[in-house]
């Protein structure tokens, strides 16, 4: 399945917590289980959110990976599904 994750960070961390935060990611980057597939990542051009597309057994499985950054993020997981056959008439 596709998961769509919004991220924002929590607005007034302290430095050591964006340590913490960037920990995080380190280690999240370098243990990602084998069934989970990171799609693609992209930012808003201010910075003020991020966007990943995840591949995953389920959402049990992305609220887990997930769950570590509560503290830091507010994170919104939305399960999609590819589109085709759209074209312009």
């Amino acid at each position: 399945m596709l998961f769509l994750l919004t991220n924002r960070t929590r607005a007034n961390l302290s430095a050591t917590q964006f340590q913490e935060l960037a920990g995080l990611a380190k280690a999240f980057y370098a243990s990602m289980p084998a069934d989970v597939k990171l799609r693609g990542e992209w930012a808003a051009t201010d910075r003020s959110h991020n966007y990943s597309l995840l591949e995953a057994p389920d959402i049990e499985t992305v609220q887990r990976l997930q769950a570590p950054f509560d503290r830091f993020t507010e994170t919104v997981i939305v399960p999609v599904t590819a589109i085709t056959g759209w074209t312009a008439a």
